[in-house]
């Protein structure tokens, strides 16, 4: 009987580092989204306020994706990863004492979301790419999926632990807890073994590995589906956890406590399908299966402004995890196995790019909620998202 490739994989002291070193890392990030967003709107009583901090977060992905894809193929990619979590280590040390001596200011926030997000960037191109690396060919769809369901968890239970360390111990402790924690990384990725063949960093061979990575996804329409889907899914799929709240209070009459089990639902739903993705020993490496991912989900988003009750809204959410699953765990695994290996982090950094575009929905839908109301807004940019996903459909079979 074969070996189950998560024996496999939780055998292997590398990958279980790097695996933890995602899992709490993400927790942590979660965790000052959360705190910042309470003491912005706090201090300033200003929803919008609340958003520009969150979006000096996205903001380096759209900016320098590209370039941090292009960077972990020349530096090394394991001290790229700790000089980042050393850097978020002082950040949020940086913070807790500041907010300990009284002297914390909203911009302070801002400036430590912009570097997470400057960390955050280079993490698909490096850790990740480091993921598959130590699993193997024959592992990919398994470890992607296992990293994709921690990834899930954290997304659910980091603004739990956020909001209750805000509420107990209060914003200095939470970013202490932030700064230990990103310490314990640290020292993790300081273990793990990583062989990498070093190149000589000039700034015109970055910008032109940048350029043949755009070549590159040019010839291949399997990576332009990639490129095009994960467009579709941050643009005009992502965005509408913005205007639940709306949705859930509008439509439902819900308590902020049913708001936050509909919100809870889609990376449910997402976090179980990544269970069984894990476990299973083989997946196909299918581009049409990510792409009919990405179309039930947007489908999904479709039906829940139309659902009769708070119960069923839950459910389709929740079915809606199932496709944002798939989607995840083929937009990195489809890149990492079809495109040589010499430019697979320049792949991976156009595709941060591309997610770093997210903000761009969020501003949408809000314009749209605040004009048309929910109801109007949800399915209008999910409709959106399933003619662009079609589109990459087109792609593919050229």
């Amino acid at each position: 009987m074969p070996e189950h490739p998560l024996r496999r994989l939780f055998a292997s002291p590398d990958f279980l580092r790097l695996w933890a070193v995602g899992g709490i890392a993400n927790a942590m990030r979660w965790v000052e989204i959360l705190v910042a967003g309470i003491a912005t709107f706090a201090a300033t009583g200003s929803a919008f306020a609340v958003s520009l901090v969150v979006l000096m977060r996205s903001l380096p992905m759209l900016l320098f994706g590209a370039v941090a894809g292009a960077l972990a193929e020349t530096l090394d990619r394991r001290r790229l990863l700790m000089a980042g979590q050393a850097a978020t280590c002082l950040s949020a040390g940086c913070i807790a004492l500041l907010a300990a001596t009284g002297h914390l200011a909203v911009w302070h926030f801002a400036a430590a979301s912009f570097l997470g997000g400057l960390v955050w960037t280079g993490e698909m191109a490096s850790r990740r790419r480091m993921v598959t690396e130590v699993a193997g060919e024959q592992d990919v769809v398994p470890a992607v999926a296992t990293d994709s369901l921690t990834a899930n968890t954290t997304r659910m239970a980091g603004p739990l632990l956020g909001g209750l360390l805000y509420e107990t111990v209060g914003v200095a402790a939470a970013y202490a807890v932030a700064a230990c924690c990103y310490a314990v990384t640290f020292t993790l990725l300081s273990g793990v073994r990583h062989a990498q063949r070093p190149k000589r960093l000039r700034t015109r061979q970055i910008l032109a590995d940048v350029a043949d990575g755009v070549r590159l996804v040019r010839r291949m329409p399997v990576l332009q589906a990639v490129i095009l889907i994960t467009l579709a899914m941050n643009i005009f799929g992502f965005c509408f956890t913005g205007v639940l709240p709306a949705l859930g209070a509008r439509a439902f009459g819900a308590t902020p406590v049913q708001i936050g089990m509909l919100t809870a639902a889609e990376p449910a739903g997402a976090l179980l399908t990544g269970l069984v993705l894990a476990t299973r020993h083989g997946l196909p490496l299918s581009p049409g299966l990510m792409l009919g991912g990405g179309g039930f989900f947007m489908l999904c988003l479709m039906a829940v402004a139309a659902a009769p009750s708070l119960g069923l809204a839950i459910a389709v959410l929740m079915l809606g995890g199932i496709g944002t699953a798939l989607f995840a765990a083929l937009q990195t695994a489809l890149p990492v196995t079809r495109a040589p290996a010499e430019a697979r982090s320049r792949v991976l950094g156009l595709v941060t790019t591309c997610i770093g575009m997210g903000p761009l929905g969020a501003l949408t839908i809000g314009a749209l909620a605040d004009r048309f109301g929910p109801f109007i807004a949800i399915p209008t940019m999910a409709g959106g998202g399933l003619c662009m996903i079609l589109l990459s459909c087109l792609v593919l079979r050229r």
